[in-house]
């Protein structure tokens, strides 16, 4: 009895992160004033644990990032774009 409640245990917390799923924002970041600006906030965006992908767009000032919820917050990705000098927010 006690093995197959540590094995029920086990497996719900293995599935766990499959109730996160992923999810894709879409940042507004107005700072970006060069054709280099959205190689840094790519570089900043990646380096989030948890992210998956990430596209900016120069021209419409904008990054579409596609992540783990279970790994990681659109709080810490604003966060990462704010710490590399470019402030965002989510698009409404």
């Amino acid at each position: 009895m006690k093995m197959l409640l540590a094995t029920a245990a086990t497996l719900l917390l293995l599935a766990s992160p499959a109730w996160a799923g992923t999810k894709t924002v879409t940042l507004d970041v107005s700072g970006m004033t060069c054709a280099t600006c959205p190689i840094v906030v790519k570089k900043a965006l990646t380096s989030v644990d948890g992210v998956t992908e990430v596209q900016v767009s120069f021209e419409e000032r904008q990054a579409t990032v596609t992540f783990d919820e279970a790994r990681t917050t659109v709080e810490a990705l604003t966060k990462a774009t704010t710490n590399a000098g470019f402030p965002s927010t989510v698009k409404k």
